[in-house]
C-alpha cells in the first residue's frame, strides 16, 4: 500500500489534499475487490458521501476515514451516529436525484477505515 502523508490543516483535521489521497486509496482497494466506481465527493445539504460504488446490482455509499493510530478508538470508531445520520440523508437526496429511493434501490453503507497502516472494510456498517 502506498504511503500517504497524514497532513493536517492545523485543527487536527486532514487537509483536502491528504483526504483526497485516502479516498483514492480506498477507491483502488474497493475496485480491486470487484466494486465499480460511480462517483466521489457527492455533496448536498449538510453532508458529503466520499465514494459511491456498485457491488453487482447494489449501490454502495462509502465513508472513508483515516486515523494515525487507534489511541482514541481508531478510524472506524470515528463514524458516529451523527455522521451516520448525515450520510443517510445525503444518500437519500442523491438517490432522489437519480430517480431512486431506499425503497426502490438495493443499497448499503460501507466504511473503509485506515488506522495507521491497517485497512478495515466494514461492509453494511450501518443502515436506516
Amino acid at each position: 500500500m502506498a504511503q500517504i502523508p497524514a497532513g493536517t490543516d492545523g485543527s487536527g483535521k486532514l487537509n483536502k489534499k491528504t483526504g483526497d489521497a485516502w479516498e483514492q486509496q480506498a477507491r483502488r482497494f474497493l475496485q480491486s475487490k470487484g466494486l465499480r466506481f460511480i462517483a466521489a465527493n457527492e455533496r448536498s445539504r449538510g453532508g458529503e458521501i466520499d465514494l459511491i460504488m456498485k457491488d453487482g446490482a447494489v449501490t454502495v455509499f462509502v465513508e472513508v476515514r483515516y486515523r494515525a493510530s487507534a489511541r482514541y478508538g481508531g478510524a472506524a470508531a470515528s463514524v458516529t451516529r451523527s455522521k451516520q445520520t448525515k450520510l443517510l440523508q445525503t444518500a437519500r437526496l442523491w438517490l432522489a436525484r437519480h430517480n431512486g429511493s431506499f425503497e426502490t434501490t438495493d443499497c448499503r453503507f460501507d466504511v473503509v477505515a485506515f488506522t495507521g497502516s491497517q485497512i478495515e472494510w466494514l461492509k453494511n456498517a450501518f443502515g436506516e
